[in-house]
């Protein structure tokens, strides 16, 4: 089958998370499948777009701010539009990872006109919004995503928020988790490497982790703390933290990283801590857990529940105190971090599994391709 995905940003900083890499990471399974897939998108990086992401062909414009103040939704290109009228008009299966900006509704809007059937996956971005610019937004967006063949949903929480959404005229939602394949760290592992590797934006709390490196510091003063990640606002009180607690030769932040060298950062770290809360479905613990690097989380996060059930991760409340015992528990118990890692392998294998998200795609594709699909 000739596969097209479409998401909003492709960029060399990872600025759009989870979305990029759950598409990259779908379509590279398929691609092993035999499948002919391509990734369309906007482009925001140094020089020309590539023409392949995380080993998937690329078909992408470089972004332009066409609604300055509204971040990725005001995110545009002219050329976006004739490349998505002709590779959705050649796709036996179309997929959309859609958020609420004008690429989403582009593609969805060519879907529709092309009269290609589809499937929308919101990765928790399409929830109750209660701003004029949301409402404006939805009058045209949202008659479009019921179009939808099927959504796909990570959680409850999502399925219940995209459900008041789209109202009783919406697809059906269907659930299908985000997945990884276990790899080998080919790295060589530090004993005493704390990582932080998300956007610096509130609701991943960079700010915490920042004051738990300095409740660890006072009793390991060996172990370093770095954070990876775009800023979206959150730089310098991270900064000015780091400053406060006097902090300056032990917690670093390393810039933002494209998805290839977040993973083989990640592989490098003793623990990574993702103290974000109302979490969806991190792919960043995914992706920890699938090279081996042990992890706290916190009980918000939407896979905390399974990791905890099966010990595949430290969840904490979140608190910095909490945060710190968890790292330090780490650090010092070898045993322990070796439980934690195999127990995480065993997570990815057993609910998180690409393959099995495949098989589930392969299934949807292909009652889309045939006649009267969707």
């Amino acid at each position: 089958m000739r596969i097209t995905h479409v998401v909003t940003l492709v960029s060399d900083d990872g600025a759009y998370g989870g979305p990029v890499s759950v598409a990259t990471g779908q379509l590279g399974e398929l691609a092993a499948r035999g499948h002919e897939v391509e990734l369309v998108s906007l482009w925001r990086g140094r020089g020309a777009p590539p023409r392949s992401v995380d080993g998937v062909p690329l078909h992408a414009r470089t972004a332009r701010t066409l609604v300055p103040g509204q971040g990725f939704l005001g995110l545009f290109h002219p050329g976006l539009l004739p490349a998505l009228w002709r590779r959705v008009g050649k796709a036996d299966a179309v997929h959309l990872h859609a958020g609420r900006d004008l690429v989403s509704l582009a593609a969805l809007v060519v879907a529709a006109v092309r009269r290609r059937p589809f499937l929308v996956q919101t990765h928790g971005m399409v929830q109750p919004r209660g701003s004029a610019v949301a409402r404006l937004f939805d009058r045209v967006y949202v008659p479009l995503l019921r179009r939808a063949a099927a959504a796909l949903v990570l959680t409850d929480e999502e399925e219940a928020g995209l459900r008041q959404v789209l109202g009783p005229r919406g697809p059906r939602l269907v659930r299908l988790p985000n997945g990884v394949r276990s790899r080998p760290a080919d790295a060589e592992r530090s004993s005493t490497d704390v990582l932080f590797l998300a956007r610096l934006q509130s609701r991943k709390r960079p700010e915490a982790f920042v004051r738990m490196a300095a409740l660890v510091h006072r009793k390991r003063p060996e172990v370093s703390f770095t954070l990876h990640g775009s800023d979206e606002g959150r730089l310098a009180e991270v900064r000015r933290l780091i400053a406060e607690e006097g902090l300056g030769d032990v917690v670093t932040y390393g810039g933002a990283l494209d998805h290839d060298a977040a993973v083989r950062r990640t592989a490098q770290a003793t623990v990574y801590v993702l103290p974000s809360v109302d979490e969806p479905f991190p792919m960043s613990v995914l992706e920890s857990l699938a090279v081996g690097t042990p992890v706290v989380c916190t009980d918000s996060c939407g896979i905390a529940g399974a990791l905890r059930r099966r010990e595949a991760a430290v969840v904490t409340d979140g608190s910095p105190e909490q945060l710190a015992d968890a790292v330090l528990r780490l650090l010092e118990d070898p045993a322990l971090r070796e439980r934690v890692t195999r127990a995480g392998h065993a997570a990815v294998e057993a609910e998180f599994s690409l393959t099995a998200v495949a098989d589930q795609l392969e299934e949807w594709y292909g009652s889309l391709a045939r006649p009267g699909g969707g």
